[in-house]
């Protein structure tokens, strides 16, 4: 099992890029992956092939996240496109 997760998140257009979360954005996908260059192109991959609409009223957020198991609290390390 993969210890990295690569998540991409589709916030608002309004929304500061630091208030972008899991918990405010518009959608999440989540996959694991090996590296942290696989992530953040696995990432970028997934939200092309889901179709996300572009323009100003939304963006794509991408993180690489520790995978984490119960009680332990969640380590995130961020790159915003």
């Amino acid at each position: 099992m993969s210890d990295l997760l690569s998540v991409a998140l589709v916030c608002a257009g309004t929304l500061l890029a630091q208030d972008c979360s899991r918990e405010t954005a518009l959608d999440v996908i989540v996959s694991p992956a090996r590296t942290p260059m696989e992530c953040v192109m696995h990432a970028q991959t997934m939200a092309a092939a889901a179709g996300l609409p572009g323009g100003d009223d939304r963006y794509l957020k991408i993180s690489c996240e520790h995978r984490r198991t119960e009680g332990e609290p969640l380590v995130v390390a961020r790159r915003s496109f």
